[in-house]
């Protein structure tokens, strides 16, 4: 059987559809004359994620090798683009704890009867369990401290990689997290990867709120009021391994009245105070009170564990942040073009795109300064971090 997903189709899981026609709709279903949908694995505000068969990699006679299709439900200019930024970065991410995307991924697929295409992104299928079924598994026995901090290694490492392209994974929990067979951790679920992308599409989805992407025990308080920040990933990877290492939910414990910090460090006893003061540090209630940035983390973790060393991380291409500008802009002109208004504004500013493109790319590189900041080194404090989150954070009482 194979899936439709056409939107509009009355009955696209139906048992029949084993041909390249819908026999409900007449849509294709053999996407790109090679990927053939299996099942619906799950839906959000704005996208739909399927299980398919790449049938161009053979793996069997039966079938091929088993992808991943995510697929934009939003026709609107600034997702569109969004969605092609983010399918070009993770197909250039080449790392054990992402999933791979292929250069060729990303494509769009005209369903019948429908005049807007919808766009997919087919990525890698990570074979393994995640972490929620890996507790579950094991019958919630907590995590041993080595065992902790070989994992918190993994995640960092890749937070760092996300956190450099100027992404946040926006939804770490044990059931975002594969384990492989050879042990690595692979972070999945990138539906709400960016914050920038999350946070607008959450706002022209109509009749969805942001909250809905919450994770209750996972979620900080800032990500919930829609101001997510790279720190935001800091504490819910801290409040997943509270999780890890106590075989309970984060949920399930009190926090101090006095500071709103978590009350669990009773049910790890196999973990050091070194360790527990660093989870402490990754879910302050703040953000500008968490760690700044990966690599100041891995350099704590450094020194608990003296057999490790902090890896060495490449700076971000400087061409990056030059692209984003460009691609944001070129959204924003396809939205409003038609427009009288903008015709004349952007006549006007033909005589002076020099110093606008300029003062557009230095605008992003002090949004990304932040980040060169805290790669200075662990004893600087973080003023800009705390000064920009006080904007918005509402006060303490």
């Amino acid at each position: 059987m194979s899936y439709c997903i056409n939107p509009k189709c009355p009955k696209p899981a139906a048992p029949m559809n084993e041909s390249h026609l819908c026999c409900y709709c007449g849509s294709q279903l053999v996407l790109q004359q090679r990927y053939r949908v299996k099942r619906l694995l799950g839906e959000g505000g704005f996208s739909k994620t399927y299980e398919v068969d790449d049938v161009s990699e053979p793996m069997l006679r039966e079938r091929g090798t088993p992808k991943i299709l995510k697929v934009l439900l939003l026709d609107d200019a600034i997702a569109v683009a969004l969605f092609q930024q983010e399918a070009r970065v993770l197909s250039q991410l080449r790392h054990p704890g992402i999933p791979g995307v292929n250069p060729d991924g990303y494509f769009t697929f005209l369903p019948k009867n429908r005049h807007q295409p919808l766009h997919c992104l087919v990525m890698e299928k990570i074979e393994g369990v995640n972490l929620e079924q890996w507790q579950h598994q094991r019958q919630e026995q907590p995590l041993s401290q080595a065992q902790a901090l070989n994992w918190l290694k993994q995640l960092l490492e890749t937070l760092h990689l996300i956190h450099q392209q100027l992404y946040f994974h926006r939804d770490i929990k044990p059931a975002n997290i594969m384990l492989t067979r050879t042990g690595q951790l692979v972070l999945i679920n990138f539906g709400t990867a960016r914050e920038v992308t999350h946070i607008y599409l959450a706002k022209v989805s109509v009749g969805r709120e942001l909250i809905e992407i919450a994770s209750p025990g996972y979620t900080p308080l800032e990500q919930a009021n829609g101001k997510a920040v790279p720190q935001s990933d800091f504490f819910a990877l801290g409040r997943t391994f509270v999780a890890l290492l106590t075989g309970k939910s984060p949920s399930d414990f009190p926090e101090d009245p006095r500071n709103g910090k978590l009350l669990w460090q009773h049910r790890a006893p196999q973990v050091s105070k070194a360790v527990t003061d660093l989870i402490d540090d990754l879910m302050a209630p703040f953000p500008e009170n968490r760690p700044h940035n990966a690599q100041i983390i891995l350099q704590r973790l450094a020194a608990i564990d003296h057999t490790w060393q902090t890896p060495h991380f490449p700076p971000r291409p400087p061409e990056f942040t030059e692209s984003l500008v460009s691609l944001q802009l070129e959204a924003w002109m396809r939205q409003h073009r038609s427009s009288s208004r903008f015709k004349r504004v952007f006549t006007k500013c033909l005589k002076f795109k020099k110093p606008i493109l300029i003062g557009g790319i230095l605008c992003s590189l002090g949004l990304a300064g932040t980040q060169i900041y805290g790669d200075v080194g662990i004893s600087l404090k973080e003023p800009f971090s705390a000064l920009s989150n006080k904007l918005w954070l509402p006060q303490k009482k």
